[in-house]
């Protein structure tokens, strides 16, 4: 399954809490080992802000779950997407179906 992740920098209370924050992510990240049940179609960072965007595929959601867990620091909002293609052949099916009930 196919997944759209999306993250944003938690509110702190000062610049030095965002600061602190900032090196505490890239020391994580630099440490981390990604899943191999977890494949990155794109990983993408938003300019000018700590957040961005990937589109995931697995079927691991427990990885997903550690992935956000480990980086506590942001919020994370996941959700489940279909390539464009096989989202119009279920919705062509679909279609036919309730045209066929009258």
């Amino acid at each position: 399954m196919k997944y759209v992740m999306t993250w944003w920098e938690r509110p702190a209370g000062s610049a030095t809490d965002y600061e602190q924050a900032q090196k505490r992510v890239l020391e994580l990240f630099q440490q981390w080992q990604m899943p191999e049940t977890l494949k990155f179609h794109q990983f993408l960072v938003r300019v000018g802000e700590f957040g961005g965007y990937a589109v995931i595929e697995s079927d691991d959601l427990a990885a997903l779950h550690k992935l956000t867990t480990a980086f506590a620091v942001f919020q994370f909002r996941i959700e489940p997407v279909l390539d464009v293609m096989d989202a119009v052949a279920a919705e062509s099916e679909a279609i036919g179906w309730r045209d066929s009930v009258g």
